[in-house]
C-alpha cells in the first residue's frame, strides 16, 4: 500500500519499536551534541502506528525552541537511515519540558564539557510574580567546583543557558536554566 511502511520479513511490530526506540535514542541535541535528545529529557515517546509508521514524540525545551526543527530533521534522517519508511515526528507540548527531565548521565556529560548542568527547577502552584532581576541559582563551577561564581550574562549562547564567570579559577562557562 503506499504511504506504509512494511516490516522487515519475520520482523513484529513490537520489535520494530524497540529497534527505533534504539535508532532513536543515538540521535543528539543539536545545540549541546554532548546529550542524547533522550538525555536531554526531550524524546517523550517512540510508536509504530497500526499503518506501520514510526512516530516519535519529543518536547521543546522552550517555546519557539529554534532547535526543534534541527531535532525532528535528524530523527527522521536516523530512522529512514535505519530503514524505517514512514517517519512522523510531533510535538507533545504537554506536560511542559522540565530541566529536571535532563538524566544523571545528560548531567555528568554537561560538567565533562564544560557547562555547569541544571539544580533542581521551580515549582509554582498558581501565578508566577514577574521579576526583571537575574535568578538567584545555586552554581558551581564545572572545572573546578567553587560555587564562588558570578553571573556575567542572563543570556547565552542559547536560550536555555547563562553565562557565569568562576572566581576561583577565572574561567567563563556556561549554565544550562532550570525550568
Amino acid at each position: 500500500m503506499a504511504g506504509q511502511t512494511l516490516a522487515p520479513v519475520g520482523t513484529t511490530r513490537e520489535e520494530r519499536r524497540r529497534t527505533a526506540v534504539a535508532v532513536a535514542r543515538t540521535v543528539t541535541d543539536p545545540e549541546m551534541p554532548m546529550l542524547t535528545l533522550e538525555d536531554l529529557g526531550v524524546l517523550r515517546d517512540v510508536e509504530v502506528a497500526e499503518d506501520g509508521a514510526v512516530v516519535v514524540s519529543i518536547t521543546p525545551t522552550y517555546s519557539g525552541c529554534p532547535a526543534m526543527a534541527t531535532m525532528r530533521d535528524d530523527l527522521v534522517h536516523r530512522l529512514t537511515d535505519a530503514g524505517f519508511d514512514d517517519v512522523r515526528v510531533r510535538v507533545a507540548l504537554h506536560p511542559a519540558w522540565s530541566s529536571d527531565w535532563i538524566t544523571d548521565r545528560g548531567r555528568r556529560a554537561l560538567a565533562e564539557h564544560g557547562i555547569s548542568p541544571p539544580g533542581t527547577a521551580p515549582r509554582h502552584d498558581g501565578p508566577v510574580a514577574l521579576s526583571l532581576l537575574p535568578t538567584r541559582r545555586a552554581v558551581q563551577c564545572p572545572r573546578c567546583g567553587s560555587p564562588a561564581v558570578e553571573l556575567t550574562s542572563e543570556f547565552g549562547p542559547t536560550a536555555c543557558k547563562a553565562l557565569y564567570r568562576c572566581s576561583d579559577c577565572l574561567e567563563p562557562f556556561e549554565h544550562v536554566k532550570e525550568i
